[in-house]
């Protein structure tokens, strides 16, 4: 065999390799004609080679990034070096559907796509080569994997019957909120309220019951509560409010508009209808308290006050 029959014979196995590899393989000139393409192109995008080649890939691929994709080929011809984008930063070049059965539940193919400089025989870059790997299963097994931990976290932050923060994380956001008044000079309010004679909901309509006015009381709550607002199931039937960026005489107003939403609520406990109020009371920050617990002490002491003067009633701690 001859030396040109030989490196014939490389290259045509070359171009077999390529063109069967299990991997998206484009080679594109400077103006983003398509010079290669390969099987596995051919296969997700249904598009032949003779059909493709020597047009430009924007005119088939309408939705692909282009200033984004223009800029990753800059990218990589100025600095004659690889370049790579991970299916994290951006899910997929290409859209292709996915059938891979490992990552079954994924509609559309994960992709990280490596982006390489090829250079002529006197050294310029000529041509950008991309090459598309499908990695849908380890997406999926990282994002199912996000996703528990998503969960986990949520619950690990959430009262269950709720919904709204549970204790521990509500004191956190408490002493957080404190410390960033206490830096900032800012000002927040604490509302703190529970529920009127609940025992006796109890006592005469059960637990079932309670935990209905419970869990009516926490949708109020969240209703009329802003998205920046932290609430919270403090215990049994006492709840909290955090109100950043408020003071005392607007969250009186947040108070009395909770306080009447729930005094005109109703909960249905089997034949009977329920009707029930709330007490609440209102602290400020202020710069002389020494933590988050005297924040919260004083707030209570105003609750207390509402509950000693008659109830269904609101105050704000002097």
């Amino acid at each position: 065999m001859s030396i040109d029959t030989h490196e014939i014979s490389e290259f045509h196995m070359a171009l077999q390799i390529m063109d069967n590899m299990d991997a998206g393989l484009v080679v594109l000139d400077l103006d983003y004609n398509v010079c290669t393409w390969n099987s596995f192109m051919r296969s997700y995008s249904g598009i032949e080679a003779g059909i493709i080649i020597g047009k430009s890939v924007f005119d088939f691929f309408p939705d692909l990034p282009k200033h984004w994709l223009k800029a990753k080929i800059e990218a990589a011809k100025k600095l004659k070096m690889r370049g790579f984008s991970s299916w994290e930063d951006r899910p997929y070049l290409f859209k292709f559907n996915n059938f891979s059965p490992v990552s079954n539940g994924l509609s559309v193919m994960y992709q990280n796509v490596v982006f390489t400089p090829l250079l002529s025989l006197s050294g310029q870059v000529t041509h950008i080569s991309l090459m598309i790997h499908d990695v849908s299963d380890i997406a999926k097994k990282k994002l199912h994997l996000r996703e528990s931990n998503q969960k986990l976290s949520h619950l690990s932050r959430t009262d269950g019957l709720t919904g709204l923060y549970n204790r521990a994380h509500w004191e956190q956001c408490l002493s957080e909120q404190f410390a960033q008044c206490d830096t900032l000079s800012s000002t927040a309010t604490l509302v703190i309220f529970d529920i009127d004679f609940f025992k006796k909901v109890n006592d005469t309509y059960g637990h079932s019951a309670g935990d209905g006015v419970i869990r009516n009381t926490a949708y109020l709550l969240k209703k009329t509560a802003r998205q920046g607002d932290h609430c919270g199931r403090y215990g049994g039937e006492e709840f909290t409010a955090l109100l950043p960026n408020t003071t005392s005489e607007q969250a009186l107003f947040f108070a009395e508009r909770l306080r009447k939403r729930v005094e005109q609520s109703i909960v249905d406990a089997d034949d009977s209808q329920i009707r029930y109020t709330i007490s609440l009371g209102v602290c400020e920050f202020d710069p002389k308290m020494k933590n988050h617990l005297q924040w919260l002490e004083s707030a209570d002491k105003a609750l207390y006050s509402s509950k000693q003067n008659g109830r269904n009633q609101s105050t704000i701690y002097q």
